[in-house]
Parts: C-alpha cells; structure tokens; sequence
C-alpha cells in the first residue's frame, strides 16, 4: 500500500460512519471566517453563508463540505478521494451539488473538460486538506486553473506522521499560490496549531 493510500485509510478510519460529524463542521467556521467569509441568518439556520450567485468547488471536501452550508449559490462542486457511506453522495446530489469520488491531483485539463466543459469556477476551497494528498503543488496548481478566485486555510509546519504525508510550510503554499498568507496560532472551537490562509 503506498503512502497516498495509507493516509486516505487513516482519513476514512477518522470518519468512521460519518454519522457525527459536528466536531469537523465547527472548526469549518473557523477556517471560513479565516478566509473571509461570514456566516449569514436564515430562518432555518444562524451559520448559512451566502454565495452571492457564485459557483464553487471544494477540493477534499470530505462528507460535510462547507458548500452544505451555502446559499444563493450557482453550481457547487465536491470532489474527494475517499469512499465514504452510499449516503454521502446521495446527500450531496438531493442538496443540488455535484460530487465526484477522486483526488485532487486528477482535476487534469481532461477531467475538467469532462466534469465542467470550458466553464470555470468563481471560488475554489482547500481547507484542511494538502497534509493528506500526494502532490499539494498540483492540487494548488489545478485549483488556480479552474477557478477565479481561491482560498485556502491550512495547518503548517507539522512533520509527518500517519495520515498525514505532507509538511507544508508557508513558504511552500505562497510560492505555489502566489499569494501571500497569514500565519496565525490558534487556539479555537477545537481548532489549535499554526495555521496559514488566505
């Protein structure tokens, strides 16, 4: 089994059934306020975040993606590599969004033309993802291509360890995005360590 492999067993394993995910779903509060987003009130929900008719996708978005969350939104899009409970994508397509099984490094020009023809994205997430992956470089490099506008919170300087194959740095991240980053430590709805966003 190669390393790739190891870390999406370990991020399954993390999910269990999906059944609970609401630890997961606060720190997302964190990484979306972090990003620059605030949350909106609805009738139904105090924490929904309008999408001001823009389309989305989210690169590793697990089985609770932040897009759940939007509003007002045009096409929203998850794709992710692990193999998550039947109900996961059954979820996703009855809340109007597309969901693809597969890892970031595959949004090649020819998985773009099949998945979204010429049309490109107005907003692309990565949020606690790039310590999983095989190639964050390429993730970030698909990412920049398919979208107008991206934004990202990471976790940084953390060495490797099981699940996690990936050190970023935010060194590394800004040369990759050519953006410039934040670096902040937080301590925060169970959200702690060294963070970069943007």
């Amino acid at each position: 089994m190669s390393e790739w492999e190891e870390a999406q067993k370990e991020e399954l394993s993390f999910w269990g059934d999906c059944s609970d995910t609401y630890g997961e779903e606060t720190k997302q509060f964190v990484y979306m306020r972090k990003m620059g987003f605030r949350p909106t009130s609805t009738w139904r929900s105090p924490v929904s975040f309008n999408g001001m008719g823009k389309s989305y996708i989210d690169i590793g978005g697990g089985p609770c993606s932040i897009l759940l969350k939007f509003i007002n939104t045009g096409r929203r899009f998850v794709i992710d590599p692990c193999e998550y409970p039947s109900w996961v994508p059954h979820r996703y397509a009855n809340c109007g969004i597309l969901y693809a099984r597969g890892p970031g490094e595959k949004l090649d020009r020819r998985a773009r033309e099949v998945f979204f023809g010429s049309l490109a994205f107005d907003v692309a997430f990565i949020y606690n993802v790039l310590q999983h992956v095989d190639d964050p470089e390429l993730i970030i490099k698909n990412a920049l291509e398919i979208s107008k506008e991206l934004h990202m919170f990471e976790w940084i300087d953390i060495p490797p360890h099981p699940g996690h194959p990936q050190m970023l740095t935010a060194e590394n991240l800004e040369r990759w995005t050519g953006l410039k980053g934040t670096i902040e430590y937080i301590n925060e709805n169970g959200c702690v360590g060294k963070a970069w966003y943007v």
